[in-house]
C-alpha cells in the first residue's frame, strides 16, 4: 500500500545507532525529516549526511528533528558516522535507523513487498531508498522527494520546503513558486475577499483565483 501525502506514517518500532524507539515516539510533537539512503559507506550519501550534520542549527531553529535510515546495521551506522564527520566537518548528532530487514523501506513504499537483500549486495539492490520525507507534528506525511543514485540532494530546497510547510500550517496560506521566507504568500481560494482583507489588511489580485499578500506581523 502506497504512503501518500496527509497519510499518517506507520508507527514502526525501529533500531537505530542510538537505541530503539518507535517512529511516533520519535516524532512526538515536532516536525521531523526522514532522510533515506540505500547503503552505508557510499560516496554521495556520505556527502549528504555531512550536509545534514552541518545544518544542525537550522533544524533546531525550526524545531525540527532529523532521523536517517539506511539498510545496514546499527554498528555499520556508528562506524559510518566517523566518515560522515570527517567529510562534513560536523558531528552527525542524529540517529540512523538500521533497516536491514527493510521494514521501514517497504512501509514507506521505497521498495516492493517482495524485495530482499542478497548476499554480496550492492547499493543498486536498494537504489530506490533515496528519499526525503517531511512529517508534521500530527504524524502525517507532508512532503516527499525522491532522487536517483547519482544526484545529491539540495538541502537549501529541503529547508525552503520545510519553511513553506510550516508557514502554511501556521497561517492557513499557500506559497507560490520559488517562495522564500518574507515574501508574499498566496491567499487560499476558499477565503473570501472580505475575510482576506480582515486578515491581511491589503492584498494584490492578479487573477480572480490568485491573490497575494504579506503575512501579518
Amino acid at each position: 500500500m502506497s504512503l501518500r501525502i496527509n497519510d499518517t506514517i506507520p508507527n514502526l518500532d525501529v533500531e537505530t545507532d542510538e537505541g530503539k524507539t518507535s517512529l511516533h515516539d520519535f516524532v512526538g510533537e515536532s516536525w521531523t525529516i526522514l532522510f533515506s539512503h540505500p547503503k552505508d559507506f557510499t560516496p554521495v550519501c556520505t556527502t549528504e549526511f555531512g550536509a545534514v550534520a552541518q545544518l544542525k542549527s537550522e533544524w533546531d531553529k525550526r524545531s525540527t528533528k532529523v532521523i536517517g535510515i539506511s539498510v545496514d546495521s546499527a554498528e555499520d551506522h556508528r562506524n559510518w558516522k566517523k566518515d560522515i564527520e570527517k567529510v562534513g566537518g560536523a558531528k552527525p548528532e542524529f540517529p540512523i535507523i538500521a533497516d536491514d530487514n527493510l521494514a521501514v523501506s517497504k512501509a514507506f513504499d521505497m521498495l516492493p513487498a517482495e524485495a530482499y537483500l542478497p548476499d554480496g549486495r550492492t547499493p543498486a539492490h536498494s537504489a530506490t531508498v533515496r528519499s526525503v520525507f517531511i512529517i508534521g507534528p500530527d504524524k502525517q506525511l507532508k512532503l516527499t522527494m525522491t532522487y536517483p543514485m547519482t544526484v545529491g540532494r539540495n538541502f537549501a530546497e529541503v529547508l525552503r520546503a520545510l519553511d513553506a510547510l510550516q508557514t502554511s500550517a501556521a497561517h492557513g496560506v499557500a506559497t507560490p513558486a520559488n517562495w522564500q521566507v518574507g515574501e508574499d504568500v498566496v491567499i487560499p481560494a476558499a477565503v473570501s475577499d472580505e475575510d482576506a482583507k480582515a486578515k491581511f489588511g491589503s492584498f494584490e489580485t492578479l487573477t480572480p483565483y490568485l491573490r497575494k499578500a504579506k503575512l501579518p506581523n
